[in-house]
């Protein structure tokens, strides 16, 4: 027993030590659980400071940025900050060879140059709440994933009617710790969205795929743009009598810049982490999940650099397309790299080891928690198949966009099937989407992803979990992958923009068959059914069961583990971490400090290279060192890195001092740390910010833009 005790309070400080420097903390929690830690590290400022609902505060300033990115507002005006690759988007729907802002940069010198963005959307947090009871009101543990799901639908549904909000005010419920918790979160959105200003993309994106998740870095990833509401302040869909937003809170803006050891905050919307997963799932990411994906993503990649390095128009059509897909193929490769170098399996089987043992301690235990990883290991080993051939669908299907163009068109069949009103929405909804889609297509493009893709589709997976029409058309094709695309893309008139849209008016009058007998349509039909009939029904199972052991897992955990403080995983809500600057050991002899400068730009520069080129005004200010009120001792501080917890969705989101002063945007993480959305390592896992002062010397020196500097407000603390 003496031998039991001793390991409870060793495992649970092992607990306690390895997460302290770590967590994405829900705001309105961190009076209670954080703010005396926050002041022992530097912060100056208190908890209502950042989160307070009777008067501005910092979260007021922070905004989801269309839902897949953080911004912040910089000016009592409403501008926004946000990082070069969340706007890009938006610069490259304005962009044509002859206006090409991706390669140029784009400056609004005044509001009425500023740049109209259907879609785009500025969402602020109002208030957040726990709402546990209620939502889970009548959910037992005997029910299944569906019931308890539907339970839960139904609660929140009723309990929605009975909250205050303002007419122009929206709710959110969303669940927290695998479902342990609820807490309801009041918006405002504002659609009215405007671009301001970007960087031509060789400041912007330099670098681009080389020192994509890198450090050192040396990219100004920024963006601008302005949210506009009605003359009432109150958010308005897009009007030309729109005016600028006044916010309750901007943000203000420290020339002082950062030193190692400083206090540093990431306020955002932080997408997906799964902090407390069994090993058994941290190593079926790494070996199988992790490594199919990386696959598909090289090809895919191959195909698109071959055409873009070619053809100025696919470059920029497709811009956008490939940063997406390159964009998560590097972080993965980085996951994978830094999980085993972190011996994160390991690790999980240690904590896992002193979880089993405590729980063997404790009766109370033992009924619920006694089997619950064996079960779990079980669970991921059952699943291991068919999320194997989820993952290849997943990546495969959407990269191909004739299946993407065939999907819209049988959406619209199905719908003619329906009620007026509603076939009528759907083809409206369809011929926008296909629009957008044509827009940024070359099918010459598409066939050779078809090609490549299909490949893999077919020869990479088990044979029964591949589309038997597609085995038939690629047999009649001489089982040349080649060929059959040629023979695909040659009869089918999905790629015809014209006659596609003719053929989905024609199905008002009786033309449904011409659509679905197209031979594109026809394929994807069939890849499709095969994967609802063959991989859904079991995945789906499988899922449910890990759904609910993981669910128990989690609250197992907190159960276990009473002195650990537990933040939740990030869901795409708002979170603030926190840390301090500092530099990193990444690997045997390997030390990297924590700022660059744009001396590092210079020496990364290759004239005219698609990655390393910079303009010449930006090469002009560097030799005259004219770098205004943002150099330091005579050099230009570009970038720095500091040990926060941040993830995908963060991208954006301000980094603050010690008194809530912006001071850098968050862009990207160092390589060896991508992991820590499963496994945080304080040692390595390191943020990557645009020091502020370079977005200005951009902003002021290489683009002009005083009206932008005019409105912003600048502190020095050393002055």
């Amino acid at each position: 027993m003496k031998k039991y005790f001793l390991l409870f309070i060793v495992t649970l400080s092992f607990v306690a030590k390895s997460f302290a420097d770590e967590g994405m903390w829900l705001p309105q929690l961190l009076a209670t659980l954080n703010e005396k830690e926050m002041k022992k590290m530097g912060m100056k400022i208190s908890a209502a400071d950042i989160y307070n609902i009777s008067k501005g505060s910092l979260k007021d300033a922070i905004v989801s940025f269309g839902g897949f990115c953080t911004a912040e507002v910089i000016s009592d005006k409403g501008l926004l900050l946000t990082n070069h690759h969340c706007g890009f988007d938006a610069v490259q729907n304005h962009s044509s060879i002859q206006n090409n802002y991706i390669r140029d940069g784009f400056w609004a010198y005044n509001n009425g140059q500023e740049l109209q963005n259907p879609g785009l959307f500025a969402t602020f947090i109002i208030s957040i709440n726990e709402v546990t009871v209620p939502i889970l009101n009548g959910v037992t543990a005997g029910m299944s994933e569906r019931e308890r799901q539907s339970t839960i639908d139904k609660n929140i549904n009723e309990f929605k009617k009975t909250v205050q909000k303002e007419s122009y005010q929206d709710i959110l419920i969303r669940p927290f710790f695998d479902g342990n918790k609820y807490f309801i979160f009041i918006t405002e959105t504002y659609k009215d969205v405007r671009l301001v200003g970007a960087p031509p993309s060789s400041i912007g994106n330099f670098g681009k795929d080389t020192d994509n998740w890198m450090w050192p870095r040396h990219t100004g990833d920024f963006s601008m743009f302005r949210i506009y509401a009605g003359k009432d302040n109150k958010p308005a869909d897009y009007s030309p009598d729109n005016v600028p937003y006044k916010p309750k809170r901007s943000l203000s803006i420290s020339l002082d810049g950062m030193k190692e050891g400083d206090f540093t905050m990431v306020f955002g919307f932080p997408g997906r982490t799964m902090e407390y997963l069994p090993s058994a799932a941290v190593a079926q990411t790494m070996t199988v999940s992790d490594p199919a994906k990386i696959g598909i993503r090289e090809k895919a990649l191959q195909v698109l650099n071959s055409f873009m390095r070619k053809d100025e128009q696919i470059k920029i059509q497709y811009a956008a397309k490939y940063a997406t897909i390159e964009n998560a193929y590097k972080k993965w490769k980085g996951e994978v790299l830094g999980l085993k170098a972190s011996n994160a399996v390991g690790k999980k089987q240690e904590l896992e080891a002193g979880f089993e043992k405590i729980v063997l301690l404790q009766p109370a235990m033992n009924a619920g928690y006694v089997d619950l990883l064996k079960k779990l290991n079980q669970a991921y080993a059952d699943i291991e198949p068919f999320g194997y051939a989820r993952d290849y669908y997943n990546e495969i299907i959407p990269k191909i966009e004739l299946f993407t163009i065939a999907t819209n068109a049988i959406a619209a069949v199905t719908a003619s099937g329906k009620d007026d009103a509603t076939y009528k929405k759907t083809l409206t909804d369809v011929n926008e989407k296909l629009d957008g889609l044509f827009g940024e297509y070359n099918a010459t493009v598409d066939q050779k992803l078809f090609e490549v893709l299909m490949e893999m589709y077919v020869k990479d997976q088990k044979e029964e979990n591949v589309s038997p029409l597609l085995k038939k058309m690629l047999a009649e094709n001489g089982n040349s992958f080649a060929a059959l695309a040629k023979a695909v893309y040659s009869q089918t008139v999905l790629t015809d923009p014209v006659k596609l849209k003719n053929l989905l008016t024609g199905i008002a009058t009786g033309g449904t068959q011409s659509v679905t007998t197209d031979v594109a349509a026809a394929l994807y039909a069939d890849i499709l059914k095969t994967y609802v009939a063959n991989v859904s029904p079991g995945l789906n199972e499988l899922q449910a069961n890990i759904n609910q052991l993981q669910r128990t897992y989690m609250q197992a955990q907190m159960d276990v583990f009473t002195k650990k403080v537990f933040y939740p995983d990030a869901n795409s809500t708002l979170r603030l971490t926190y840390g301090n600057v500092k530099g990193y050991n990444a690997r045997d002899a390997v030390k990297y400090d924590f700022y660059t400068y744009l001396d590092g730009v210079m020496e990364k520069y290759k004239p005219g290279d698609y990655e390393f080129d910079v303009p010449q005004k930006l090469i002009d200010l560097y030799n005259k060192k004219d770098f205004g009120p943002y150099g330091v001792n005579g050099r230009q501080p570009v970038c720095f890195i500091a040990a926060n917890h941040t993830t995908g969705g963060n991208s954006g989101s301000p980094a603050l001092d010690g008194y809530g002063n912006l001071v850098g945007l968050n862009f990207d993480r160092v390589w060896e740390g991508t992991m820590s959305d499963i496994n945080y390592d304080k040692n390595i896992c390191r943020n990557i910010m645009v020091d502020i002062r370079y977005v200005l010397f951009i902003v002021d020196k290489f683009a002009g833009a005083k009206n932008i500097i005019s409105e912003l407000k600048l502190v020095s603390k050393k002055k």
